[in-house]
């Protein structure tokens, strides 16, 4: 058993001169990755200057959707991070996922009870099966494990952030965007944008 643990800070870049808008910086740590933060930036993209069909019974004022850019660097981004203070303004909201981490086999279990605001908001399973580097090429095994201890209670969709990258290899960033999508699902439960 080791100890595991994801943090999650928010921060709100503002644009200057010719950037309009507001873009959202998520910088994630994990206990895993050491010497790495990632960050994941949500940069406001034009639904029309995207390519999306538009129809013309609609208004004129296209949704806007959302492009994320991810990053992974050393731990020295966090400092450039704090000089860059002037250009955006810091909403910081502390998400940790933090509990045991258990080895069976090639099968890696990780619990995270996550905490928001030192509250308690809910627990996280992360499974992984070592040996396989594609999700595709184990994703049945991984369901079949996770429906062996949770039942049928388990959710067996793939993660929308997974499924344009289920026959790539699979890296560290695709963990971070899994756990971002979780931890923004406990953050719209608890009415934080």
């Amino acid at each position: 058993m080791k100890n595991c643990k994801t943090i999650f800070i928010l921060i709100f870049v503002t644009g200057t001169g010719n950037q309009v808008g507001q873009r959202t910086l998520h910088i994630l740590h994990n206990s895993e990755y050491p010497a790495s933060s990632f960050a994941l930036l949500e940069v406001p993209v034009n639904a029309a200057a995207s390519g999306a069909a538009s129809n013309t019974n609609q208004s004129s004022t296209p949704a806007p959707t959302v492009k994320t850019v991810s990053l992974v660097a050393d731990n020295l981004f966090d400092l450039l991070v704090l000089k860059m203070a002037p250009v955006y303004t810091s909403k910081k909201i502390k998400i940790e996922a933090k509990g045991p981490r258990f080895e069976l086999g090639d099968f890696v279990v990780k619990l995270g009870s996550v905490v928001m605001s030192q509250n308690f908001k809910g627990i996280l399973v992360e499974v992984e099966y070592r040996p396989c580097i594609m999700a595709d090429a184990c994703w049945d095994l991984l369901m079949e494990f996770v429906q062996g201890i949770f039942g049928h209670n388990a959710v067996s969709s793939v993660p929308r952030t997974l499924q344009p990258r289920m026959k790539e290899v699979y890296t560290p960033l695709d963990t971070m965007h899994q756990y971002m999508d979780q931890f923004s699902a406990f953050r719209k439960a608890a009415g934080i944008r």
